[in-house]
């Protein structure tokens, strides 16, 4: 099966919502999606089923609400779109995107700890 073309800013907004609540109706992604800004039920409904043609949404039409779950894992598809970035932003360095993340201010100071404690427990793992 092809990987699903990269998604747009809005779709990524709807699939974060489909990780976190797991397969759901137009329904449910409308009323959570309510939560955070104004958005037209018709609007989502068109949404996902744009995201639905392009492959990037899955569909369940066996009962009488179609149930949409993304096609692709949450970890898999940044992952790939991180590896889209460094090769493009980056000439395929992981570290000068790792750099310019920590220099640009994008890291706090309790997550710049936590990223510490990684590297020194793959540090000590060898």
């Amino acid at each position: 099966m092809p990987t699903p073309p990269r998604p747009t800013r809005a779709e990524l907004n709807l699939l974060r919502i489909l990780w976190k609540t797991g397969p759901a109706t137009v329904k449910q992604v409308h009323q959570e999606l309510s939560k955070e800004r104004e958005m037209a039920y018709s609007a989502v409904l068109r949404l996902m089923q744009i995201m639905h043609t392009k492959g990037i949404l899955l569909r369940d039409e066996s009962q009488r609400s179609h149930v949409y779950r993304p096609a692709q894992k949450q970890d898999a598809l940044q992952k790939g779109m991180l590896r889209e970035l460094i090769e493009r932003a980056f000439a395929g360095s992981g570290k000068a995107l790792v750099l310019a993340a920590l220099r640009g201010g994008h890291v706090t100071p309790k997550e710049r700890k936590e990223i510490q404690a990684l590297l020194r427990d793959e540090e000590e793992a060898r």
